[in-house]
């Protein structure tokens, strides 16, 4: 049974730092392609980052340069380094995977996701 479970999020002011991580069980990330999703109040959920097999790294524009995602195979695990946050970067965050990165970017429905982590930016 696959399963994601993310962590990390928390309540911060503007220009802070968290890392988010994912923990996945039931299958190795190492085979498939990662991803973080946001969803903020009121708004459709929008696509952040992937992560490939190869650890080739995709951005929204709206993350470029202050998000990082990474990835231990050795510990199955997921992760978002998130800088120089802002209030609209305020929302629940979820890890995707999928086979493919067109899958996870577009949220094919094959998709597995974790339940999320709040991110809350004050400023």
């Amino acid at each position: 049974q696959v399963q994601l479970v993310e962590s990390g999020g928390g309540s911060v002011q503007a220009g802070g730092s968290l890392r988010l991580s994912c923990a996945a069980s039931g299958y190795t990330i190492s085979s498939y392609c990662m991803g973080w999703f946001r969803q903020a109040p009121g708004k459709e959920r929008e696509w952040v980052s992937s992560i490939s097999t190869d650890s080739s790294t995709s951005y929204a524009d709206s993350v470029k340069g202050r998000f990082t995602i990474s990835k231990d195979n050795a510990k199955n695990t997921l992760y978002l380094q998130i800088n120089s946050l802002k209030p609209e970067d305020t929302a629940m965050y979820y890890c995707a995977a999928n086979l493919y990165c067109r899958g996870v970017k577009n949220a094919w429905g094959d998709t597995y996701w974790g339940q999320g982590t709040q991110v809350t930016v004050s400023s």
